[in-house]
């Protein structure tokens, strides 16, 4: 945020962020009209005071499918499909919380555009679309691991306007706006202050093709684990982006990811504060295959890692 000036436009009135106390600005956040007055003419997204409060409640319907079905676990089969390789999983609960979000989608945006990961792509080349992963860390959720989310990125002329990550297990939801900054349940996040590499507890996963392709990730992480206090890998890259943001992880890096992966996350870690970069360290970018994500005090650090090994493959 740049500037007082900025500000999201509800009905007539204008609230400058920097300016509106914190109370003022959670409030005007989640004041969102209903029925036929949510389709008539709307700001643009950018500047959508309702668009926060809609993604919202859109992940946290979602977010109640995965809940219940995850608690029916014991009770009921699930039943688990491979989609071209034995690691890429998909259930028929990620397509009933896909069906969730793309009819509440298309019942309150019907201009705009949506693709997620399980379904084909409806009007990708609107001016706003939506990525969507119904259900981020499959295989933790067919083997009853509690570690997964829903995550949803409004993007419009290809910039990510609002991201939405919800854990519907721990009932934490993740939620930035380019206008704003990032809050988990309301409170704002922040990047951690670790500034040594050899401190920092660090995050990764590992592609599908893990098995076929040489570039499968397992040389970034024997390095990092060599030089970093410890690392994670808990299989949910969305919910790892937002542990940056929240200072819980402080860094992150993958590869060979997609838009629904990340695009939600990132918006996460640049409005707390973070930095994001390409392996080389050229702009990252939601339609590029990785990303370093860190506090912004161990980036360069993390680069040397990455390009280190990078030369010597």
């Amino acid at each position: 945020m740049t500037g007082a000036s900025k500000a999201w436009t509800a009905g007539r009135g204008r609230i400058p962020l920097r300016a509106a106390p914190q109370k003022v600005l959670l409030d005007a956040l989640h004041r969102r009209p209903s029925g036929a007055a949510l389709r008539e003419t709307r700001p643009p997204p950018a500047h959508d005071i309702c668009l926060p409060r809609s993604v919202e409640e859109i992940a946290r319907a979602a977010g109640a499918v995965l809940r219940k079905h995850h608690l029916a676990r014991g009770r009921a089969g699930l039943r688990v499909r491979t989609k071209g390789t034995p690691t890429d999983l998909v259930t028929e609960v990620d397509k009933k919380a896909e069906a969730v979000v793309k009819k509440m989608i298309a019942d309150a945006y019907p201009d705009h555009g949506i693709v997620s990961e399980e379904g084909a792509a409806a009007n990708p080349r609107a001016q706003t679309v939506w990525y969507v992963d119904p259900l981020d860390g499959t295989t933790n959720f067919v083997h009853g691991y509690p570690h997964f989310a829903v995550s949803i990125a409004v993007v419009h002329r290809g910039k990510t306007v609002v991201g939405c990550v919800y854990d519907p297990i721990r009932d934490e939801l993740f939620l930035a706006a380019s206008g704003g900054g990032a809050f988990l349940n309301g409170r704002p996040m922040h990047v951690s202050a670790t500034r040594s590499l050899g401190r920092s507890l660090l995050a990764t996963g590992f592609p599908y093709d893990l098995r076929e392709s040489p570039e499968n990730n397992l040389d970034f992480w024997s390095a990092f684990a060599f030089r970093a206090r410890a690392l994670r890998r808990d299989g949910s890259a969305a919910l790892n982006l937002c542990y940056v943001a929240a200072g819980r992880f402080d860094g992150f890096w993958e590869m060979k990811l997609k838009p629904w992966d990340m695009a939600a996350g990132m918006l996460m870690v640049e409005k707390a504060g973070g930095r994001l970069s390409d392996f080389g360290g050229g702009p990252a970018g939601i339609f590029l295959p990785e990303v370093v994500a860190d506090n912004g005090r161990i980036h360069r650090q993390m680069l040397d890692v990455l390009r280190q090994v990078a030369s010597g493959r």
